[in-house]
């Protein structure tokens, strides 16, 4: 009678619950459009397939001793939601994931045999095709996944209703949470190194940092993050800051800290942040040291937009502003950019506009987007843990990055996303054109170091590499372990993940990777040895050096970091 009245509570404050949030699910679904017809005799090939490995999957649940072994794949053995042991020593359960991993299979083996689909028809149904595969994980569900059953009659249920309370919550909020919220605050244990702001315009503010060393180079560095983004993400915890690992190198550090779109940046286009954005930077800098040029980073879509800022240079005869350029996981041709491509078309387009609201794109939509790219990882690991487990949430300095959005210009993101991944006019002379300046890339001859990440789902390595083809100047490639995020956070200190480099020069990526030397580590000795290769002089650390305080600015990380 006691568990009676336990469970008859439990479900009773689950009901409760779902009623004080007010959800309405009904009419949530939307209709699939119609595939184009499938050969009938690949049909029947594939159909035979399938019931034959059916019937396998049975005799081997049945009489284990007779029927052929489960022959798992590199990656499904490395699948970290059936690494729980149960999943293979229960029998009931093994069942259910060899059934999955089964069906997964065939499922994109009929993608594939689809005829009469474009290329990008393809990738858009297979893209929907595994991220359904990957919502319908036995994993995800209670009665199909061992751990939680174990959890529901471990804690009588409280497990559940613990998880039920962190989707309302999400829900709520209309983000997912994926790591512990209260325990990071900017300037205190996240976002330290020491620097002031020294300009602040309704586009960007500019981070000076402190020098550590006695001397510094000569020429100073302006770091250019992504605006889709916080800048943080290069300056998280201390030991896996690169801001201050290069200010430990004795470079002079400044960095962009973009603003989060509000409705005054309505009519902010990509001319801004290459005229007002990227190259007001640069010139500040300059004149703020007294010096003639900077070494620049552009990350991920500022880097895209620093390629364009260098050709803008080129044409107006200012391409000596820049000593150097490197460029972090950034594309400037377009074929071949990945999976975000999927989302990438008019009908797509036209959905991203419906969503704008007084001139910008509410950041947890792109936030979204991102997610559903790695959406195994970063989606339905948190169903399991947080909403079938009902486990806590852990800190995690990067997630905590990750959860913090920000808004994007509707004009800005509406022209990038049709100019750049539907239309791949950069790549094109003359094709854009930034303040009436005709955007050439061929004409930038300013050194570049192009980094890559080998496993990177949002900027592919394959993607990247087309830079150095686009650039007339000398390049250096590397190619970093690990993706878009960790590839380029990999402090040395560390030892983790490992980097390739090709001394002998390759025309494309695959002749790259054959002649390539595998180095252990970090690939940020090599690129502070790239910069002394360029320009070693260095004067002391002292006056414009050194950031002066302004009680008006405030100190790093600044007033835009913190706004939404």
């Amino acid at each position: 009678m006691e568990d009676l009245q336990h469970w008859t509570w439990l479900f009773g404050r689950a009901q409760q619950m779902m009623m004080e949030q007010g959800l309405d699910l009904a009419g949530q679904m939307s209709a699939m459009p119609a595939a184009p017809p499938v050969d009938p005799a690949a049909a029947l090939r594939a159909g035979a397939e399938f019931w034959a490995d059916t019937m396998t999957l049975w005799q081997r649940f049945l009489d284990p001793a007779k029927a052929p072994k489960f022959e798992e794949t590199p990656e499904q053995a490395r699948d970290k939601r059936f690494k729980a042991p149960q999943w293979r020593e229960q029998p009931v359960f093994d069942f259910i994931r060899q059934s999955y991993l089964t069906l997964s299979n065939h499922l994109l083996k009929g993608v594939d045999q689809i005829e009469g689909l474009q290329p990008k028809q393809k990738e858009q149904l297979r893209f929907a095709t595994q991220g359904f595969i990957d919502a319908m994980s036995p994993s995800n569900f209670p009665a199909t996944n061992p751990l939680v059953l174990e959890r529901t009659i471990e804690t009588k249920g409280e497990n559940l209703l613990k998880g039920l309370a962190h989707m309302l919550a999400d829900l709520s909020k209309g983000q997912m949470t994926q790591t512990a919220e209260g325990v990071y605050e900017l300037g205190k244990n996240i976002a330290t190194t020491p620097g002031q702001v020294v300009k602040r315009t309704p586009l960007y503010e500019l981070i000076q940092y402190s020098p550590t060393t006695e001397t510094v180079f000569e020429t100073p560095l302006v770091i250019f993050p992504p605006w889709i983004n916080r800048f943080y993400i290069l300056d998280l915890t201390p030991e896996k800051s690169f801001i201050r690992w290069a200010v430990e190198q004795g470079l002079t550090v400044f960095v962009v800290s973009w603003k989060s779109a509000d409705a005054t940046m309505a009519d902010v286009v990509w001319d801004d942040y290459v005229e007002r954005g990227q190259i007001d930077a640069i010139d500040t800098v300059r004149q703020l040291l007294g010096v003639e040029s900077v070494h620049a980073i552009g990350y991920c879509v500022a880097g895209t937009t620093l390629a364009a800022t260098l050709a803008v240079l080129a044409a107006r005869g200012e391409a000596e502003k820049v000593r150097s350029a490197t460029f972090f996981t950034a594309q400037v041709d377009f074929t071949e950019a990945g999976d975000l491509n999927v989302f990438v078309d008019d009908e797509q387009l036209a959905a991203i506009q419906s969503l704008t609201t007084d001139g910008f794109l509410d950041g947890r939509y792109m936030a979204a987007t991102f997610n559903l790219l790695r959406g195994r990882d970063l989606i339905w690991n948190y169903v399991t843990s947080n909403y079938l487990l009902g486990e806590d949430y852990t800190p995690f300095d990067l997630l905590h990055w990750n959860s913090d959005v920000t808004n994007l210009p509707a004009k800005w993101h509406s022209s990038y996303l049709s100019d750049l991944y539907r239309d791949n006019l950069l790549v094109r002379p003359g094709a854009l054109a930034i303040g009436g300046t005709p955007i050439d890339l061929s004409t930038v001859k300013t050194p570049a170091y192009v980094q890559a990440g080998r496993e990177d789902h949002i900027a592919p390595a394959r993607s990247v590499w087309k830079l150095t083809a686009h650039l007339s100047g000398p390049t250096r490639f590397v190619l970093a372990g690990s993706g878009h995020i960790a590839g380029v956070v990999n402090p040395p200190s560390l030892g983790k993940y490992q980097h390739w480099i090709n001394e002998a020069g390759a025309t494309n990526l695959d002749d790259f990777v054959a002649g390539a030397t595998e180095v252990k580590g970090s690939w940020w000795p090599d690129w502070i040895a790239w910069i002394e290769q360029i320009d070693a002089a260095r004067i002391p650390a002292k006056k414009a050096r050194i950031p002066p305080e302004n009680a008006e600015l405030g100190a790093a990380p600044g007033r835009y970091v913190r706004t939404r």
